[in-house]
């Protein structure tokens, strides 16, 4: 109730009130009381004089000690207030010393900073015109990163939404940093309830906070949807199955990744964390015993393990990835759709056209194979085609589209071309480069692409009258970027090609 009469308190105030300056680079806006804790964030007065920054605010406890490899917990009100002038570290990880395009070729795709087991926040951008006021609450765009499932943040370069917020003034953007790797998906013996993903149960948190907390910053909860990347999307769509009855979402963005890319784990022996338990001197014990001594161990210790042991080549091979325990993530999700068990929210569902060009690896200037990129290619185009095929089945509203757009400050390689990211500098704005300066088609392209996302966002019907048509397997596909045309339609057979429905 006392957060209630206080939420309803904030949304008489306007968000920015009187701290517009003409003078100072970083000035701030005013403090928003949340359920962390009140929290103060700045206005960046030489990027984004118009957006109010919220950052690194925490929406759960640091999973560490006894927290190490359990469910979140909600944050607790920091009584003296939270500084939100900064990223939060980058969720535990290490950097391969196997080269790949995102370490070695464009790193700005990349995390920066300081990594650690407490890392569990997320970041809000707002603009000047999110008075705050019942009648002028925004749509919200919630942004799950990518990475494998192993790696990535929310502070890489490329996921700073500032411009995108400055030039819109029409939504905000949340983005989430989640546990990864053994941290998130540890598929130990003993931990099993309510579900070993744990970093899927960091998403459902977040987007929980966010729902309690989203109209203090001028956001609307009725109104909020979610956008994932690569392993981010496959969280989002495995996110959609797992709570049909409670999404608390509106809507689903999912690029270059659904939850039928089969990337998980099919360690059902739990192998892989009771040889690395082994390996660190937590061995021979008991189920609950071997738990309880991993969650002793240093941090830097099980990431320095992990990451030798990658770079050695040895084999089997190691992963922690998530698991599908038919409560996080589900074994058929086209058979979950016709039973009804997916929420009937509408989504954007699609890919790039030349996925594999980034991700087969290792990274190389002469670039790899196109048979090797083909199979990548089919694998994540097909994930799309094949989701939003059950989806149409089961009467839910999608929208496809292709990027294909072949920019040389974003693909400075001629074999590059619309690569597995590449879209997702134009959607954030962030089109700066030392490999040269945007054109202006390019940025015609970033700007429709990022209109769309944000009509998508404030009214899903919206998008016909914007010239991109609802799916079906007779219509049209949206084709953005392509030769000289910022957008265009074509019929879905000429995407889809390749792919059995």
């Amino acid at each position: 109730m006392a957060r209630s009469i206080l939420g309803l308190f904030l949304l008489l105030l306007p968000v920015f009130g009187q701290t517009w300056s003409p003078t100072g680079k970083r000035i701030p806006p005013p403090n928003i009381l949340t359920s962390s804790g009140e929290v103060t964030g700045f206005i960046d007065q030489t990027v984004a004089p118009n957006v109010g920054q919220y950052l690194g605010i925490p929406y759960a406890e640091d999973p560490v000690g006894p927290l190490r490899f359990a469910p979140p917990v909600p944050k607790s009100p920091v009584v003296d207030g939270f500084n939100a002038t900064k990223f939060g570290p980058t969720c535990s990880q290490y950097n391969s010393s196997v080269p790949s395009f995102f370490s070695v070729g464009d790193p700005r795709y990349s995390p920066t900073g300081q990594t650690s087991e407490a890392c569990l926040s997320l970041n809000i951008w707002i603009p000047s015109k999110a008075t705050g006021h019942l009648e002028g609450l925004l749509p919200v765009i919630i942004f799950f990163h990518g990475g494998g499932f192993t790696g990535g943040g929310s502070n890489a370069a490329y996921y700073n939404p500032v411009r995108w917020v400055a030039r819109s003034q029409d939504h905000l953007v949340v983005t989430v940093n989640y546990r990864l790797n053994i941290f998130g998906f540890p598929n130990a013996r003993n931990l099993n309830s309510p579900s070993s993903n744990l970093g899927f149960l960091d998403h459902r948190l977040a987007v929980e906070w966010i729902r309690d907390n989203i109209a203090s910053f001028g956001g609307d909860f009725s109104r909020m949807t979610l956008f994932g990347q690569s392993a981010g999307a496959i969280a989002a769509d495995a996110y959609n199955l797992a709570y049909p009855d409670d999404p608390i979402i509106s809507g689903l963005i999912l690029n270059s990744g659904t939850a039928l890319l089969d990337v998980f784990s099919s360690d059902t022996a739990h192998s892989n964390f009771t040889f690395v338990a082994e390996k660190l001197g937590c061995g021979n014990a008991t189920e609950s015993a071997e738990l309880e001594c991993m969650r002793d161990i240093p941090v830097e210790k099980i990431e320095n393990f992990l990451k030798e042991y990658e770079d050695s080549g040895r084999k089997p091979a190691l992963s922690f990835l998530p698991v599908q325990d038919d409560i996080t993530l589900f074994r058929d999700p086209a058979a979950r759709a016709r039973q009804g068990k997916l929420s009937s929210k509408p989504a954007i569902i699609g890919s790039t056209y030349n996925e594999g060009a980034s991700l087969v690896g290792p990274y190389s200037i002469q670039g790899p194979t196109k048979d090797a990129m083909q199979g990548t290619n089919l694998a994540i185009l097909c994930s799309a085609v094949n989701t939003t095929a059950y989806r149409y089945a089961n009467n839910l509203t999608t929208f496809s589209y292709l990027y294909d757009g072949n920019f040389s400050n974003i693909s400075p390689l001629p074999w590059l071309g619309a690569y597995h990211s590449s879209e997702l500098p134009l959607i954030f704005g962030v089109l700066e480069s030392p490999q040269g300066n945007s054109s202006v088609f390019e940025i015609d392209v970033a700007h429709r692409l990022q209109d769309l996302y944000v009509a998508f966002a404030a009214d899903p019907s919206s998008l016909p009258s914007l010239g991109w048509p609802e799916y079906s397997p007779s219509g049209s596909a949206i084709v953005l970027g392509r030769g000289n045309r910022i957008s265009s339609l074509t019929s879905v057979t000429n995407i889809y090609n390749g792919c059995s429905q």
